[in-house]
């Protein structure tokens, strides 16, 4: 991965900062470009699991990144399985400048990545949409928080979701120099390891698949 500034903390210190400074639903936007070209080719790791080897370190220990977007010029995913702690909805959709008004509720908010951390993302059943929704396969799909987050809140939101911070990012080649050098292997997304694992077991249940079909 890049060389990128990331001081993770232990508890809620690290969310309770970021949450104060969220950038608004045109982070989506930003981060996954609409003209990123060649999604759903043969190379593509879109909809794959990356699931770190057992020797990585730092914010990828132990990861599994649910795969956005794979093309020649570069990669995004979310970690699933890196929890920071819960918040209450209305408090992130403060933090995001959108409405709160009769909004409920609280939600896990896990760790998507390095990069970006002050941008929030939520992966959610592929059956629920919003503008600017990118659908990942036919199971599961990413969408900017503040819209779900207030959905959420009014009970009308996706049946599954995962709210995350941040997310991973590799420039071009990178990613497939990495899996080349025994930094990561690949299993198809599983809507149950995404959604219902149990966080503790995610890696391990993610890498006894990728055995298991070897």
């Amino acid at each position: 991965m890049r060389a990128f500034d990331f001081r993770p903390c232990k508890g809620l210190c690290w969310i309770l900062a970021a949450v104060a400074v969220l950038l608004p639903a045109a982070a989506l936007q930003a981060a996954l470009s609409p003209e990123e070209p060649d999604l759903t080719g043969p190379t593509s790791l879109a909809g794959q699991l990356l699931i770190a080897s057992p020797d990585m370190r730092g914010p990828f220990d132990h990861a599994v990144i649910l795969m956005a977007q794979h093309s020649r010029d570069g990669a995004l995913g979310i970690v699933i399985n890196h929890p920071l702690g819960t918040r209450p909805i209305a408090a992130l959709l403060q933090a995001l400048g959108a409405n709160a008004d009769g909004v409920t509720g609280s939600v896990r908010i896990f760790l998507g990545g390095p990069v970006g951390p002050t941008t929030a993302f939520v992966i959610h059943n592929a059956g629920y949409r919003r503008d600017g929704t990118l659908d990942i396969d036919s199971r599961v799909a990413l969408s900017d928080a503040a819209d779900v987050l207030g959905d959420i809140g009014l009970g009308k939101g996706p049946s599954k979701s995962l709210v995350a911070l941040g997310y991973a990012g590799w420039a071009p080649s990178q990613l497939e120099d990495e899996i080349s050098r025994g930094a990561w292997v690949t299993v198809p997304e599983d809507p149950k390891l995404v959604f219902d694992d149990d966080r503790a077991k995610v890696w391990t249940d993610a890498m006894a698949r990728y055995k298991a079909e070897r």
